[in-house]
């Protein structure tokens, strides 16, 4: 299997300590994916969205493992039921409010991810699709202000 980025993700964020570890902590926080040319054209209609999944590689993850210490917990914890970096194909994926589209770089608040960031993929966030009405979210109990003034620190560097 291979997987090519499809193009880059910017934003403000240089250095992986002190970065919003979700996009609840990146609120207001500009970014945009910059497609390479070739794949301009896959943006037609995404204007009409409000939110879209930026899926991409967590490029600076120099290691696995398989349990970690997740920012919001102090107990080592199943990698899968985390977000993690450390994950075996270091895939990672935000939510992100599009604010414009201009030919081939989509503008976004919800930057939670690193400078220079290889994108992989986008797909549109679909309410009727994605939203789940009754879910859990199994150890995670922190709640949205205490995941919105969550920031990293340098144990997944």
């Amino acid at each position: 299997m291979e997987i090519s980025p499809i193009g880059t993700l910017h934003t403000p964020h240089r250095e992986l300590a002190s970065m919003p570890i979700q996009p609840k902590g990146a609120k207001e926080v500009k970014g945009h994916a910059l497609l390479l040319p070739e794949y301009a054209d896959g943006l037609r209609d995404l204007e009409g969205f409000s939110h879209i999944y930026l899926i991409y590689h967590f490029h600076k993850a120099t290691r696995t493992e398989l349990t970690v210490v997740p920012f919001m917990d102090t107990r080592p914890r199943g990698v899968f039921s985390t977000r993690s970096p450390l994950r075996p194909a270091h895939i990672g994926i935000s939510i992100v409010r599009v604010t414009r589209v201009e030919g081939n770089t989509v503008h976004f608040t919800g930057a939670d991810m690193l400078d220079g960031t290889p994108l992989i993929d986008i797909k549109p966030y679909i309410q009727n699709f994605d939203q789940v009405e009754q879910s859990t979210s199994g150890w995670m109990t922190a709640d949205e202000k205490t995941v919105s003034d969550k920031r990293s620190d340098d144990r997944f560097v």
